[in-house]
């Protein structure tokens, strides 16, 4: 088949990959425009524009998506892997096998634009890859393919992202055989559940909470938009935690016990790991703990 794919994201790369060495021609790669990246402000082209390029791809960066309109008609299909865009009806209509997409959750659960990090916030034990037909709803069309993967509880985010990008190939070959084939798909079954984008604000973590909770969170925001604190009065990120006993103190209050860095909570407390002071790189929390001298009842937020 005659295959465009919109994205915009480094977790397309494993699908591109894919489809590149497969028996399908990519045809056409739809991405966003470039955007201001850094403090320069300087125009960053998508990882996945770099990549059409990389591999002499025909690239198109639409300002708005009526301008795909005379690019994708003569295509058997779009897919979409984390392109951001709401497509209208029109749009949908006009390839000849219309648009899929390329979900990171086990539809019906999870629709919307944060499904790994929503998954792991809920303390999810098992997600999955779900290849449907996009239809005018919120990752509701019917489903083509899915395939399940056990969380490790040790993934954060962006690894539970690369687990998942690097599973989709075969669950996008397994739903492009079905449609050669002639095979329907099938309307979403379950109890269905949203994943809305994180908010820098819901990513503050909120020591009042339970440990396990705060745990969850830290897993679910790192890097993107990352769990942060205040350190005297400057930003401070936790990029890795992990339960303990209880430690003497109250909600946000940082102790060093035995070379390990720990804070209390509502309920139990956490180790810190790694962290992300102001201006400063990632680091161990405890070379952090000793930069900042801590001499006892210090707090976080």
């Amino acid at each position: 088949m005659r295959i465009g794919v919109a994205a915009t994201p480094d977790v397309a790369i494993p699908t591109l990959n894919w489809l590149l060495d497969s028996d399908h021609d990519i045809a056409l790669i739809i991405t966003r425009p470039d955007r201001p990246a850094g403090r320069g402000r300087v125009l960053q082209h998508s990882v996945v524009a770099e990549w059409a390029q990389a591999h002499k791809v025909s690239l198109i960066k639409p300002e708005n998506s009526q301008e795909l309109v005379g690019h994708i008609e003569e295509l058997d299909l779009v897919l979409t892997i984390g392109y951001g865009v709401l497509l209208p009806e029109n749009i949908l209509a006009l390839p000849h096998k219309g648009f899929l997409n390329l979900h990171f959750s086990l539809l019906p659960a999870y629709r919307g634009a944060a499904p790994v990090q929503r998954a792991l916030q809920n303390g999810e034990v098992t997600t999955g890859v779900s290849v449907f037909q996009l239809d005018k709803g919120m990752d509701t069309g019917p489903i083509f393919a899915q395939q399940s993967l056990v969380i490790d509880p040790a993934w954060r985010s962006f690894e539970l992202l690369d687990q998942l990008a690097n599973l989709a190939p075969s669950v996008v070959e397994r739903a492009l055989a079905m449609i050669d084939a002639g095979e329907s798909s099938k309307a979403q079954v379950g109890t269905s559940s949203n994943a809305p984008k994180i908010s820098k604000s819901e990513a503050k973590i909120d020591f009042t909470k339970d440990a396990l909770l705060i745990a969850h969170e830290i897993r679910a925001f790192t890097y993107e938009p990352g769990a942060w604190t205040l350190w005297k009065g400057e930003p401070f990120k936790i990029c890795s935690s992990k339960l303990v006993e209880s430690v003497e103190g109250i909600s946000g209050q940082v102790s060093v016990i035995e070379k390990s860095v720990f804070v209390s909570t509502g309920s139990g407390a956490l180790e810190l790991l790694r962290v992300i002071p102001a201006g400063k790189k990632e680091m161990d929390a405890i070379d952090w703990a000793r930069g900042a001298r801590l001499t006892g009842g210090e707090f976080f937020g």
